[in-house]
């Protein structure tokens, strides 16, 4: 690169890239031709292998009624592969998709807007969800049970007293059961 960091021009003259492309297309064109000409002698060659000439001269009735049913058995085969190729090929197909739009998802290619904080009143949010089923205000305030402080000391000293009287009454399943009784009404 130069000093000022432009790329260095090129050196192929327009003539020589376009000679040059000729010749890529040229050698493509020969490539595709002699593919052709490979599948061509392949299926050749398979059908030669699956598929032996038939000799139909100078047989019964019976000997070509069978020949036709080992014809048909044949293309009964073929078909049932045929159809599990094709049915492999569009479940591999529907799994490229899928990948494929995972790794879109995955690259990050859609961007999340931003959230913005709304500020919504219960009221409105309630006539939002409900529509015109909605009545009255709620107010959620007033609707909160206002909490007694009361003296520390009273509810300590009832719930401590002498332990060695509750002892036997807490004992056994029956003081267990009457504990969480009294623990849940407590609460």
């Amino acid at each position: 690169m130069n000093v000022k960091g432009e790329k260095p021009k090129c050196k192929i003259t327009a003539s020589r890239k376009l000679s040059l492309k000729i010749l890529l297309l040229t050698r493509a064109t020969e490539d595709l031709q002699r593919e052709r000409q490979q599948r061509d002698e392949d299926k050749k060659k398979y059908l030669g292998d699956k598929l032996p000439p038939l000799q139909l001269s100078g047989k019964s009735m019976d000997e070509l009624q069978n020949i036709c049913k080992q014809l048909h058995a044949k293309v009964d085969v073929v078909d049932e592969e045929r159809y599990d190729c094709e049915a492999k090929v569009s479940k591999h197909n529907k799994d490229i998709h899928e990948l494929k739009l995972k790794v879109q998802d995955l690259g990050g290619k859609f961007k999340k807007p931003a959230l913005r904080k709304v500020r919504v009143s219960a009221d409105e949010m309630m006539r939002a969800l409900l529509g015109s089923k909605h009545k009255g205000s709620m107010d959620l305030r007033a609707n909160l049970k206002s909490v007694k402080k009361e003296d520390t000391d009273k509810v300590l000293t009832s719930e401590v007293g002498d332990w060695r009287k509750n002892v036997e009454a807490m004992s056994g399943m029956e003081g267990r059961k009457k504990m969480f009784d009294t623990g849940g009404a407590a609460q």
